[in-house]
């Protein structure tokens, strides 16, 4: 069932879509494709949740999301740094400590992100009935 933004932004994206259709989908020419394959993930969505409520070290990041392995929350946040999403602050300590925090341009993300968690939690129900029905289907 569609509401009336879903139907005002439609054409929107259909436009769009044609436009990067032009570029060849071309993942180095097409800024959404390489955007969203950086920032799509489920790790860097759930770690810049972590970070939306203020800075965090790397062992509160890591208890929040337990199940992601070190070497992925390590590869995650370094890309986060590479993107201009997040910071990273060294504290002059024995051991250092090092913080995390979203830059502007990552708190810009949490705009977007929060429509796409309360979509995705509004539709959950739906999204599980459909899989259930599929795999019963197959």
């Amino acid at each position: 069932m569609r509401d009336d933004a879903d139907s005002r932004n439609s054409p929107d994206l259909a436009e769009r879509f044609a436009d990067w259709q032009d570029l060849g989908l071309d993942p180095h020419r097409c800024p959404v494709r390489d955007v969203l394959s950086h920032v799509g993930d489920k790790w860097t969505t759930l770690i810049v949740a972590a970070l939306a409520g203020g800075p965090r070290r790397f062992g509160a990041i890591h208890r929040v999301i337990p199940d992601i392995s070190k070497r992925m929350l390590i590869q995650t946040l370094r890309d986060l740094e590479r993107d201009g999403l997040a910071t990273r602050r060294v504290f002059p300590t024995s051991p250092p400590s090092v913080e995390y925090s979203l830059t502007p341009l990552g708190r810009s993300l949490l705009g977007p992100l929060t429509a796409l968690v309360a979509w995705a939690e509004r539709n959950h129900a739906a999204i599980d009935a459909a899989r259930t029905r599929f795999r019963a289907e197959t």
